[in-house]
């Protein structure tokens, strides 16, 4: 019978699909690996039909395993095979490893630095009258550290954090909120600790102003920057016309 469809996935993954009327068989071959030494890295080689899997090679095994009847006949017979048991052996060193290696320094290594926003939002009703916001955006890799201090000294009191969320382009998220009473002269910080940056970041809160007016003071800075470059191109262009020029 004709094979209808075939999917490969490479690196570090294969798939491959035969559909005939009536029936699916599948391969699937995948690398496993969760350090960057590769000393736990393993090869699994599953055979699928008709979403049952009846024979598997794992290569921490090192041999064929059946879960079926047809399965158990197969492996029998494939694990006498002197030549195809080695070469599924090898394909931990040939296939995998080189691969992961691709993908560490492509992807696993990269990082990107957190761009951190400090803002104040309105608390809920309770004892503090004040509550600051810590947002960091567009970091990779996940982990991240995200703290919050008065004076230099950690506050783990009254601070809510959200777990880091997925944007849905390999980059993460993270807030973290603290409520508390304001103080004169005390300093209040947000510290963000990532593998991207070379030591923790410290970010302070500026309470001179509330964040409304310092928005409305840089609307007015740039409409007042932009009335200067009108007004001067059209200075240029009255002394030009007045010459003669145009």
């Amino acid at each position: 019978m004709a094979i209808q469809n075939i999917y490969i996935y490479l690196p570090g993954f294969l798939s491959i699909s035969y559909r005939t009327d009536g029936y699916y068989e599948q391969r699937v071959v995948q690398c496993r690996f969760t350090s960057k030494d590769l000393q736990d890295a393993e090869l699994i080689d599953s055979y699928v039909f008709n979403k049952v899997e009846y024979i598997r090679f794992n290569s921490t095994v090192g041999e064929y395993v059946g879960y079926t009847e047809h399965g158990v006949f197969n492996a029998k017979r494939w694990n006498s095979d002197t030549a195809q048991l080695a070469a599924e052996r090898s394909e931990l060193d040939r296939f995998c490893k080189p691969n992961a290696g691709i993908d560490y320094s492509n992807i696993l290594d990269k990082t990107a630095k957190p761009s951190v926003r400090i803002s104040s939002v309105t608390p809920p009703s309770g004892i503090h009258t004040a509550m600051l916001m810590c947002s960091a955006y567009e970091f990779y890799p996940k982990p991240i550290r995200v703290t919050w201090q008065r004076d230099g000294h950690e506050i783990k009191s009254d601070v809510i954090s959200t777990e880091e969320l997925a944007d849905g382009d390999w980059y993460y998220q993270i807030h973290s909120q603290l409520e508390y009473t304001p103080k004169s002269g005390e300093k209040i910080s947000c510290m963000v600790e990532h593998s991207s940056l070379p030591e923790p970041m410290v970010y302070d809160w500026d309470p001179s102003m509330p964040e409304s007016e310092r928005n409305k003071i840089a609307i007015g800075a740039s409409g007042l920057v932009l009335g200067a470059i009108i007004a001067l191109a059209g200075l240029v262009y009255y002394k030009k016309k007045s010459a003669g020029v145009l």
